[in-house]
């Protein structure tokens, strides 16, 4: 019997549905809304770069529009909807995973990892560290005054605490209770997590067969690379995972499907054909723009993202400034399902000015070419004009910027056109009272451009 087989662009849209991408910025923040959006992507990704806004608030920012980040917080560290752990890399899980993810911390700290020889010759630092964080409350690392080991330097070399710190939180003994200037405060897990000591880590062959499934609902079809590249953690457990997969499809759990146009072996889950058949229907796969945090799910795998939307994104945040092509954080432009084009920005706090670098548009986009890859028709490029100002808009308000600068925009035609829509966008309203009052931006663009927009227009 051969194996059913669906058009890329089926594939596609329903990892955009499954990615809450298909009404981007349509949704209300709620504690509903925001633990199915973790549990269907498998986590939103942290990460200490703030030069735009931190990379999960973005990521919620791109489903929600312009939130308040207070009620986040007060939705994953007060309500506890989500929980601080590894799933990509570190991320805001949701709380309904802990009792699969309390398998790794289980054998995290049965089996230990690269950390195991420091941890049994260090076991007096652990244990202080334990005893003064169930004695004193929530701590963070300053709250341990030790000193580097004599004669070393650098990230990696951290202070003995430090060590000891991680260690707990990996072997799931504390947890993530707050952040403070995004530096985290630990506290004992059944502090944070009620209950969270008493649940009975699953077997790890049940532990990998959800793994595998919550990888596959996350991209809605995938191939064996994509399985190993979106959910990384635990590391080293390739073997573990194409086990789990051969039983589901052994089981009839997972299926093997084809898709049109590429000779890789895709999996999908069993009961998620009818949802691949009604996507390959679909006249469309989303309705709106918005901009993607470099961290986002959905460019996890961006060998992924290449073959679906064929869209080569890197993030060059790493790379030498005379060698960056699209700038130092480069946001993708997310319009009508497809990835058109890249902005770098940067929110200047003091100012409450919101710069916007580098607009570059993809080459296909600007020809009026048909998309390269999954395609749903063609791209109205004064629509995503229209849409694009309306993102840049949105996101000044949720990052609480009074103005716009527009700067170097590719190819430099569609400036003035941009820099008209950015006057002719509407306000973005919070969805909820900030604790700022949001006032609306202004916008305007370099005077190197041709076509200089005069003064600050409200948008």
């Amino acid at each position: 019997m051969s194996a059913p087989s669906f058009p890329l662009r089926a594939v596609a849209a329903l990892f955009i549905e499954r990615q809450h991408l298909d009404r981007p910025r349509g949704r209300r923040l709620t504690a509903g809304s925001l633990a199915r959006l973790a549990a269907d992507t498998g986590g939103l990704q942290m990460d200490s770069i703030n030069v735009v806004e931190r990379g999960h608030y973005l990521t919620a920012w791109s489903r929600f529009g312009p939130y308040d980040r207070a009620a986040f917080d007060r939705l994953a560290y007060r309500r506890r909807v989500l929980f601080e752990y590894f799933a990509h890399v570190a991320c805001l899980v949701p709380a309904e995973h802990l009792g699969h993810w309390r398998r790794v911390m289980h054998q995290y700290a049965a089996e230990g990892s690269k950390w195991t020889p420091w941890v049994k010759k260090n076991a007096h630092h652990v244990r202080a560290v334990e005893d003064a964080i169930r004695e004193r409350g929530p701590l963070g690392n300053g709250d341990f005054k030790q000193a580097r080991p004599a004669g070393t330097s650098g990230w990696w070399n951290w202070k003995p605490a430090t060590y000891a710190l991680n260690y707990l939180w990996f072997a799931g003994r504390i947890a993530v209770h707050s952040r403070v200037h995004f530096q985290k405060r630990y506290d004992l897990i059944e502090r944070v997590l009620p209950g969270a000591r008493e649940l009975t880590p699953p077997a790890p062959e049940e532990f990998f067969r959800w793994h595998v499934r919550q990888s596959l609902h996350a991209m809605g079809a995938a191939t064996g690379v994509d399985l190993r590249m979106y959910l990384t953690w635990p590391p080293r457990s390739a073997t573990e995972r194409r086990r789990a997969l051969d039983g589901m499809l052994r089981s009839g759990e997972a299926v093997e499907i084809a898709v049109e146009g590429d000779k890789a072996r895709w999996f999908a889950l069993a009961e998620d054909l009818p949802a691949l058949q009604a996507a390959a229907r679909r006249r469309g796969a989303a309705r709106g723009t918005t901009l993607l945090s470099p961290f986002d799910s959905f460019l996890w795998h961006r060998e992924r993202t290449k073959r679906l939307f064929g869209y080569d994104y890197r993030i060059e945040v790493y790379t030498p400034g005379h060698q960056r092509v699209h700038g130092y954080y480069a946001l993708p432009i997310f319009h009508d399902g497809q990835l058109i084009g890249r902005l770098d920005a940067k929110t200047h706090r003091a100012e409450r000015r919101l710069e916007v670098r580098r607009v570059h548009f993809e080459p296909w986009l600007v020809k009026g070419a048909a998309p390269p890859a999954a395609s749903w028709g063609a791209i109205d490029a004064e629509a995503a004009l229209a849409g694009l100002a309306d993102s840049i808009g949105s996101l000044a308000t949720f990052v609480d910027a009074g103005r716009v600068t527009l700067d170097r925009v590719v190819p430099a035609r569609l400036k003035a056109p941009l820099a008209r829509a950015l006057r002719a966008a509407r306000p973005a309203p919070r969805r909820k009272a900030s604790e700022r009052a949001a006032r609306p931006a202004a916008v305007e663009s370099g005077a190197e451009a041709p076509n200089e927009v005069d003064g600050e227009v409200p948008v």
